[in-house]
Formats: structure tokens, C-alpha cells, sequence
């Protein structure tokens, strides 16, 4: 995998979601490399990763176990990328200095409420889908709740990521162990945009299972990197202490 890097000081591995990359997602995080180094993961089929199979949260985990996490590190995990964090966490709990998951769509530890559950299934849907990647992104972004205009025509680097969604393991089949996070060294963060049920439900299923920290980040509904300022300040209060 591709990893972009930026900034000086102790390292932070970025792990974005779906559709953007390494470099896109984390566009509002660059004021932080004035104190931190950031290494933004390319994750497969996304920027300057070549596609390795279809996009899968389990497959991708040991890729940044063995690729990325070669030292301690404090590892986020954006969105799908989430699902990703967590298990190379406990791949790798010994390079793992903090844990931040922002709105995994782990929608089976919140199994249950009528809510995720269909939105669970909405999801699974879509994945399966075989339409063309443009008009699976304009069902894609709704459904996250990630208030993107697109330009038409669509920006390449959107359908490229689009494509990934295609065939990709849907997240209703992550088990996130939440019993192993609770007892790893690492302290962690549950982060939530404030704007739909099921990542409300999500996240504070992880705070409640792990003791996780919990905070809202609001403004930007899915796209909570965007927001910018408040979001940084969330992380460095986290990462200083």
C-alpha cells in the first residue's frame, strides 16, 4: 500500500473509508503537521494503491498490520476504514499508543435496532449491486450521509473509489472484538458526527464495550475529518494524553 506522508513529530496513521483516498481524506488534517507526522494509508484501489482483490475490512487489516504498523503509533480509522483500524489493532496492539475509530459502520454491534438494521441491509445491497460506479456513488453518499455535490462530469478520482464498492465485503459481516480492544494497553476514542441514528447507536456501542472516550464532532455530518479545527483539537487533547 501506498502511504502519503507529511509533517514532523510523533506518528499518526490515517486509515480512510470508503470512495477517497489516503491524500483526499485527510485534506483537513494538515494544520496537525506542525507537531505530528502523519502517514495517510492508501488503502487498496484507492489512490496510489493498486486493487488487491475486492475491498475487505479483514484483508485490508493485515495489510497496514504488516505494512504500517512497524512502530508505536497512534492509528484512526475513518468510516469503512474503521472496520479496519480495529482489527489491525489487535494485530498489532504492541505498535498501538491510541486507537481512534470515526463512524465505523460496525452496524452488528448495534444488531437489534430496526434502524441499523435496515440500514445494515441498505448497505449490504449496495454492495452487491452491479450498476455502473457513478450511479452506485450517487446511491453511496446519501446512504453514508456524506453531503458531497458532485460535478458533472464526476470527478475521476470519485469513480475510481466508486468502483471499489462494487462486490466489496459489506460491513454487517464485521465482528469487531470488543473484548479484546477493552483489554489491549492502548486507550480509545469513539468519534460521531451527530447526524443520523445508526453511527450514534454504533459508537456508543463501542464506548460501552471497550470504555472508550466518547465525542461528538458536529458540522460536517459523515465527513467529520472535514470539519477541520474542532476535529484536530478532539485528536491532539486525545493523542497528548
Amino acid at each position: 500500500m501506498f502511504v502519503h506522508q507529511w509533517g514532523q513529530g510523533p506518528d499518526v496513521v490515517l486509515v480512510h473509508g470508503a470512495v477517497l483516498g489516503g491524500r483526499e481524506a485527510w485534506r483537513g488534517q494538515r494544520p496537525l503537521t506542525e507537531r505530528w507526522t502523519l502517514h495517510a494509508v492508501d488503502r487498496p484501489g484507492h489512490g496510489r494503491s493498486p486493487a488487491v482483490g475486492r475491498q475487505d475490512f479483514e484483508a485490508e487489516a493485515a495489510l497496514v498490520a504488516d505494512e504500517v504498523l512497524d512502530r508505536p503509533v497512534h492509528l484512526v480509522g475513518y468510516s469503512y476504514g474503521g472496520l479496519v483500524a480495529m482489527d489491525a489493532a489487535l494485530l498489532r496492539p504492541d505498535a498501538v499508543l491510541s486507537l481512534t475509530v470515526v463512524e465505523p459502520p460496525a452496524t452488528w454491534l448495534a444488531l437489534g435496532n430496526p434502524v441499523v438494521d435496515a440500514w445494515a441491509a441498505e448497505l449490504r445491497a449496495l454492495c452487491a449491486s452491479t450498476e455502473p460506479a457513478e450511479q452506485m456513488l450517487r446511491k453511496f453518499l446519501p446512504l453514508a450521509g456524506a453531503p458531497v455535490e458532485l460535478t458533472d462530469p464526476v470527478h475521476p478520482t470519485l469513480l475510481q473509489g466508486a468502483e471499489r464498492l462494487r462486490g466489496a465485503r459489506p460491513p454487517d459481516e464485521a465482528r469487531p472484538r470488543l473484548d479484546a480492544l477493552r483489554e489491549a494497553d492502548f486507550p480509545m476514542l469513539a468519534v460521531s458526527g451527530g447526524h443520523m441514528e445508526e453511527y450514534e447507536a454504533i459508537c456508543d456501542a463501542i464506548a460501552k464495550g471497550t470504555g472508550a472516550e466518547r465525542v461528538q464532532c458536529k458540522g460536517m455530518a459523515h465527513l467529520v475529518p472535514d470539519v477541520g479545527e474542532p476535529f484536530n483539537t478532539v485528536l491532539e487533547r486525545f493523542w497528548r494524553r
